[in-house]
């Protein structure tokens, strides 16, 4: 899958009907003409009035789309594609505005995101409301008087953020005691890979001076002791979320439909769930038995509950890889390191500034020893099942390349397309070491403007900030691309992502790394077309193709042609997933 060269010629539009006919490639009003053995049915709709981008292999745009029920049923020109209307064929009139395939989210979490339309936002502008300690502790009190908690019961908080804080430090437990000593606080760092607990929490979790770090994690100590001070990092967090309180079925339920109109209002018609838990399958499950699943989910399970979910699927006659409904176990997770903005990640070269307390070495830390991650990859790769790999740091991302290098020796090369989620500090050197591997990296590239300041000036350094997510190189390599908001950590603001990929502009407005912008067009391939090939569904999804699904989005404005800043400012008016438009809601 190549990225090609953008097209604006209508000459060779594509055209066509469901069913099979010739088509007159010279010809723009050219239509397949139908099958005389059977009778055609006219279209549901058709999309009218603006430019029609198919990111097809030519990357052609074309006048008009038409769609019969859940599928495309021709694209081309609007003569041509308006012989299919009938009688009671829906025209719609794009007036100007860009119909395009629906954005395929190549890396997120469907069902974390639904907890947290449960608990307390606690992050910062623009996401959240908090800018210090003080400000986080009224937040909290806040919340506390309004919803009347009584006392013992938990309190849970997403989305704090050491490096957006005044203080620039994790909120420990004598900020929460401050806050309450009879309700059990916790709260999410926005990387979900630490958290800060009160004593309270701490003392339900039996977390003390004698606890010991766990394999993977630790837990933070207040200075010159072994007490724990409430931050907790990595697998050291398990601890308290295993006495997490369970929300009810009907609570949860509601919580998939708020996610999946989160997700849908900003474009998406293919949502992920990349670390789903045992309960989080049983969720999803649930959530598509009672039909309340109405974007495409695409499921991959944690490396110590994949077992247990295969083991579900296959009992109830289920298959990896075959959708139910619009649900899809697709393959496996397994998480290699930490956080970069957590300063967890696991480097090569020490942090720019390391974090208080660590050796002036500190390069953070792996979450698995080589053989538990080979023996896991292995597993998968023997069925052919998909994998995602986290690595931000560029020692996992080397762990990951070894790993999958070594697969392939000893089993040789298939088409398994192995992916490395998030690559933040994957180096140039070992971009080409990807290529015959089939890697795809996924990047987090909306990284440049959440943390891009902090990376530049305290995580990575001015010399090897700017080199994160380095996609442009990645594709000058010949590798196919993705990439990604990580929702909930960020918002799944489809548009925005875009606009980060092409402009890398920090929240001081400065350009982070400016060899390493997409073109628009690259962009919007890495959340359409590269993002259904990662997935495995390039046949059914991230082109406007006849006989591909009717997922599409309609935009205010074109993003090949708006100025690159202003791609931000353009809205989402319409998303339709199989041919039912699902934001607004009918």
């Amino acid at each position: 899958m190549k990225q090609l060269a953008r097209s604006t010629g209508f000459a060779a539009i594509l055209c066509g009907l469901v069913l099979s006919g010739s088509c007159a490639k010279n010809d723009p009003d050219a239509l397949n003409g139908p099958d005389p053995s059977r009778s055609v049915r006219p279209a549901t709709k058709i999309f009218r009035g603006g430019p029609v981008l198919t990111l097809d292999a030519d990357n052609q745009v074309a006048e008009a789309l038409a769609i019969i029920d859940e599928e495309i049923a021709a694209v081309g020109s609007e003569q041509s594609v308006l012989r299919l209307r009938g009688p009671d064929t829906e025209v719609v009139d794009l007036a100007g505005r860009t119909l395009l395939p629906g954005f395929i989210d190549a890396h997120g979490h469907l069902t974390l995101l639904a907890r947290y339309t449960q608990m307390v936002n606690v992050s910062s502008p623009p996401v959240g409301p908090v800018q210090d300690i003080a400000n986080l502790r009224e937040t909290l009190r806040r919340h506390i008087d309004e919803h009347a908690i009584p006392a013992g019961q938990m309190v849970l908080g997403y989305g704090y953020d050491d490096a957006l804080l005044a203080e620039q430090r994790h909120p420990n437990k004598i900020d929460l005691d401050a806050v309450s000593t009879q309700h059990p606080i916790l709260l999410l760092h926005v990387s979900a890979h630490l958290a800060s607990a009160n004593q309270a929490l701490l003392d339900l979790a039996g977390i003390d001076a004698t606890t010991e770090d766990l394999p993977g994690g630790r837990f933070r100590r207040v200075e010159d002791s072994r007490e724990p001070n409430g931050v907790m990092e990595e697998h050291a967090m398990y601890k308290a979320l295993t006495i997490l309180p369970t929300p009810t079925a009907q609570q949860m339920l509601d919580a998939i439909d708020a996610a999946q109109r989160e997700y849908a209002k900003n474009g998406f018609t293919t949502v992920q769930d990349g670390a789903t838990g045992f309960a989080d399958w049983q969720l999803l499950r649930a959530a598509g038995k009672h039909e309340r699943l109405f974007l495409d989910v695409v499921a991959f399970p944690i490396w110590n509950d994949f077992d247990r979910a295969v083991g579900a699927l296959e009992a109830e006659g289920g298959k990896v890889g075959d959708y139910d409904g619009h649900l899809v176990l697709r393959g496996g997770k397994i998480v290699l390191d930490g956080s970069p903005q957590g300063k967890t990640a696991w480097l090569s070269q020490p942090y720019y500034v390391v974090p208080p307390g660590e050796a002036k070495d500190y390069a953070g830390y792996p979450a698995f020893e080589d053989e538990a991650v080979y023996g896991f990859a292995k597993q998968l790769h023997q069925r052919n099942w998909p994998i995602l790999a986290h690595a931000n740091g560029d020692a996992a991302a080397e762990q990951w390349i070894r790993t999958v290098e070594r697969i392939q020796d000893e089993q040789g090369a298939k088409d398994w397309r192995p992916v490395m989620i998030h690559a933040q500090a994957l180096r140039h050197d070992q971009l080409p070491r990807m290529v015959p591997l089939g890697m795809i990296p996924s990047f987090f590239v909306a990284h440049t403007f959440y943390w891009g300041d902090w990376h530049r000036d305290s995580v990575f350094g001015p010399e090897r900030g700017p080199k994160i997510s380095p996609a442009r190189t990645a594709l000058a390599q010949g590798l196919d691309i993705t990439i990604h908001n990580d929702a909930p950590i960020v918002p799944p603001r489809g548009t925005f992502l875009l606009w980060t990929a092409v402009n890398r502009k920090t929240r001081s407005g400065q350009v982070l790394g400016p060899a390493e912008r997409l073109t628009p067009l690259q962009a919007l391939r890495a959340i359409t077309t590269g993002a259904a090939y990662q997935h495995r569904e390039e046949a059914r999804k991230g082109s406007l193709e006849v006989g591909k699904l009717a997922d599409l989005v309609i935009l205010s404005a074109n993003p090949l042609e708006v100025p690159p800043d202003a791609i931000r400012d353009i809205e989402v008016i319409e998303t339709i997933k199989n041919g039912r438009s699902v934001y607004p809601l009918d």
